[in-house]
C-alpha cells in the first residue's frame, strides 16, 4: 500500500543540515525502495518553497519529479472543507493545506507519513491511517 508522504518527512531527508540515518529517513528510503512513496501537490509546494538558491531549487524540483503527485478532485477541496469543519467542531484546528492531505489520504486509502503531531488530532476525529517507522 501506498504512503503519502508530508512535508516534515521530506524536510528530515533532504536537509543538508540533519543528520542522517534518522527513523524517519530510513523509513522514506525503504518507501521510496518499494515504489512506495507519494506526494500530493501541495507538499511538494511546501517543500520547494523558501529554498534560497536557483541551483538548490532545480536539484530538489528533480529529485522530487521522481515522484508523481495523486491527483486532487473538485471534490477533494470539498472533503478538504468537511474534514476542517468536523475537526473544528471538535475543537481541532488546522490549516488549509493539512485538511486537504487527509481528503486525499482518505480518498485514495492511503496511510499519512508525517512527525506533525497535529495530524494524530486529525485521525482522532477522521477516518485517517497514520504510517510509523517499521
Amino acid at each position: 500500500m501506498n504512503v503519502l508522504v508530508d512535508t516534515s518527512i521530506w524536510s528530515i531527508a533532504l536537509r543538508r543540515d540533519a543528520p542522517r540515518g534518522s527513523r524517519e529517513e530510513i523509513e522514506l528510503r525503504a518507501l521510496i525502495g518499494e515504489d512506495r512513496a507519494v506526494i500530493v501537490g501541495p507538499v511538494r509546494q511546501e517543500v520547494l518553497s523558501g529554498v534560497r538558491s536557483t541551483e538548490q531549487f532545480r536539484r530538489l524540483r528533480d529529485h522530487l519529479d521522481a515522484f508523481g503527485d495523486l491527483p486532487l478532485t473538485q471534490d477533494d477541496f470539498v472533503v478538504a472543507a468537511e474534514c476542517f469543519n468536523q475537526c473544528r467542531a471538535r475543537g481541532v484546528q488546522g490549516s488549509n493545506t493539512d485538511f486537504l492531505i487527509c481528503a486525499a489520504s482518505i480518498r485514495h486509502g492511503v496511510a499519512i507519513f508525517t512527525t506533525d503531531r497535529d495530524f494524530e488530532g486529525y485521525a482522532a476525529v477522521l477516518p485517517l491511517r497514520l504510517h510509523a517507522p517499521r
